[in-house]
């Protein structure tokens, strides 16, 4: 995980530049959530909302913008930063914490309506287990949690076979996996200065069991054919601004979406 936050640490100016995440029409109005996730968390105004994993922090203050009282956590120190001046910028009410997820305890003690976390997030953490203990320990009884993440079979894609969809790799958790890349994953050439980072493939079963035995209640499970980012040059973008594999192509599910709740 030291290796990963150097290599956030680097990435995160090469994102704020980047076509994918768009910072130039975000400062212009434009939502960084997508249909999936607005529709399912639904109204979050008034509410208290904290975001683990937050990056630097579009997604975060686009729940600030839909009236939710935020505060986004990441252990990226550039990544937070960039989160403070983004909100700055925007002259919009947020709270940024710099923490790893595992010792959020350490410096926050509040406890909130919802507790959130999106797309790409889970895979750079080692351990559900305490995970889903950390997101018990910040849920007032009765709050809600809602993750929406790539789903685990995303992961058994071959990016490199181009003109067919080969899933070749592993779809369970193996411990993790070293990557080497002069690049991130956006549409950005500008090398990184850390060039490795680690991720863990977490299968549908293990993130449902680590919520269990948290102590909260799973409401539902969903999983669509809709995903956020283009994994594959078959994939096509709707003009929602998700991205699908085209019926004939393949209907694998490509992200899925939990809701569950701390009891009263």
């Amino acid at each position: 995980m030291a290796v990963n936050r150097r290599w956030w640490d680097g990435a995160t100016p090469v994102h704020f530049k980047s076509r994918s995440y768009d910072v130039e029409g975000f400062l212009n109005g434009k939502s960084s959530l997508l249909p999936l996730e607005i529709g399912e968390v639904g109204d979050v105004a008034g509410k208290s909302l904290l975001h683990l994993q937050c990056h630097f922090g579009m997604d975060t203050l686009s729940w600030a913008k839909r009236g939710a009282r935020v505060t986004g956590v990441d252990f990226s120190p550039e990544a937070i930063a960039t989160a403070d001046r983004l909100a700055k910028e925007l002259g919009i009410p947020a709270r940024f914490i710099e923490s790893n997820v595992y010792t959020l305890a350490d410096v926050l003690q509040e406890r909130f309506d919802i507790v959130y976390t999106g797309y790409g997030a889970i895979c750079w953490l080692p351990d559900l287990d305490r995970w889903a203990r950390v997101i018990a320990r910040f849920l007032r009884p009765g709050g809600t949690f809602y993750i929406v993440e790539a789903h685990p079979m995303v992961n058994m894609i071959d990016e490199r076979v181009t003109d067919r969809l080969s899933p070749t790799r592993h779809y369970f958790n193996y411990g993790p996996e070293r990557e080497e890349s002069p690049n991130t994953y956006t549409d950005s050439d500008e090398p990184l200065k850390e060039q490795v980072s680690y991720a863990w493939n977490h299968p549908i079963s293990e993130i449902m069991n680590s919520l269990i035995s948290a102590g909260l209640q799973l409401e539902w499970l969903h999983e669509s054919r809709l995903g956020f980012f283009n994994w594959h040059p078959l994939m096509r973008k709707r003009e929602n601004g998700h991205w699908e594999f085209p019926e004939e192509v393949s209907d694998m599910p490509l992200t899925f979406s939990i809701r569950a709740r701390l009891p009263d």
